[in-house]
């Protein structure tokens, strides 16, 4: 077990913006919230998946919809406690501790907001190890957990209880629901035993956004290479070491809000060694597929991720702007999101792009 802090919580926003691969909505709104709720109640436990017991309830807790909009839908703070609250009611169970859905962005602080106000823990883990933009795109769901009942609330008090036959209907009627509440809903889903958190969850993904945030905390304070510290950080974890796809300046940036999601894309016009060419990412909230002069160089679910080039911070799809200087990142995602089961879920052909899976390291031409 490990005590969650400010500091932590601070390092987790950094660290999960960087794996968030542009999307996960802003992280700043679900810190404030987090140290707001720590400052409230105190520390927050934070459970390796070992420690909870295999018959132990876990209802993971997260924010849906459209992250730009909810910097202009401020949430109250309880609407994913009642969330929880309510499937607590349906199961008939106590929750023992929450989890985060995805360890990008606003939902690796969320859960804890939630366990400070029910005196519970977080589990170490999460179903994406990125960002994701849909409710069926998780683990739990690839290897076998039951998505629904689930449990959605707005800001204006607004709820829902859903039930359907399969994940993927979970997804397809949670968002008209979601874009009906205002485009952004709170939400307890995939409620599972312990058992079920060690054999579906992406394992120790909080701690690994805590020590990256960190690292790139410490570089920067510290004046040193935060690429560098990068690389080296996510060298020793469960994913692969971090790659440099492109550097260079945002010349286009689009982005249209459609069926619940913020899609589009950026266009960078390239410097240094890539002085003469241009990168293309496609995004749907979260960065999908990268191109330099129309050669493939990165496809989810690897994460792409852009950084600012004069402070090193990572940067949220809704945070490009026009003018800016950044660097693209490659990050080869764990073994688990690439197995042929995770593929069929989240694949570039699931987002409508029809390239095959390749892994960011071998499109690099890194063995």
């Amino acid at each position: 077990m490990r005590l969650i802090g400010e500091q932590e919580i601070e390092d987790l926003a950094l660290g999960a913006a960087l794996l968030a691969s542009g999307g996960g909505g802003d992280p700043t709104l679900g810190k404030l919230m987090a140290i707001k709720a720590i400052r409230q109640y105190g520390p927050i436990p934070l459970l390796d998946p070992l420690e909870v017991p295999d018959d132990a309830w876990v209802i993971p807790t997260a924010m849906m919809g459209a992250p730009s909009i909810m910097m202009e839908k401020i949430p109250n703070g309880d609407e994913a406690l009642k969330s929880m609250r309510m499937l607590e009611e349906v199961h008939g169970k106590k929750a023992f501790a929450t989890m985060s859905i995805e360890c990008g962005g606003l939902n690796s602080t969320l859960p804890f907001v939630v366990a400070a106000k029910a005196g519970i823990s977080v589990v170490d883990a999460d179903g994406m190890g990125r960002a994701f933009p849909e409710l069926h795109m998780e683990t739990f769901n690839i290897y076998g957990v039951q998505g629904t009942p689930m449990a959605l609330h707005n800001e204006r008090g607004d709820y829902c209880l859903l039930k359907t036959l399969d994940n993927r209907m979970l997804e397809h009627i949670s968002r008209g629901i979601a874009v009906r509440m205002g485009g952004v809903a709170h939400i307890a889903e995939y409620a599972m035993s312990g058992a079920d958190v060690k054999r579906t969850a992406i394992p120790h993904t909080m701690s690994l956004c805590i020590d990256l945030g960190k690292t790139i905390r410490e570089a920067i304070q510290n004046k040193k290479d935060t690429i560098e510290a990068i690389k080296a950080a996510t060298r020793k974890s469960i994913y692969g070491e971090a790659l440099v796809l492109f550097r260079g300046r945002i010349v286009d940036i689009n982005r249209q809000f459609t069926d619940g999601f913020v899609r589009g894309h950026t266009l960078l016009e390239g410097f240094e060694e890539y002085q003469d060419m241009t990168l293309h990412v496609d995004f749907q909230n979260e960065n999908l597929i990268a191109k330099i002069d129309g050669t493939l160089v990165a496809t989810v679910p690897d994460l792409i991720t852009f950084l600012d080039l004069g402070t090193g911070t990572p940067l949220t799809t809704e945070g490009l702007k026009y003018g800016f200087r950044v660097i693209c990142l490659g990050i080869p995602c764990p073994k688990i999101m690439r197995s042929d089961a995770a593929l069929r879920v989240w694949g570039p052909r699931c987002f409508g792009h029809d390239y095959s899976f390749v892994p960011v390291e071998e499109l690099n031409g890194i063995l």
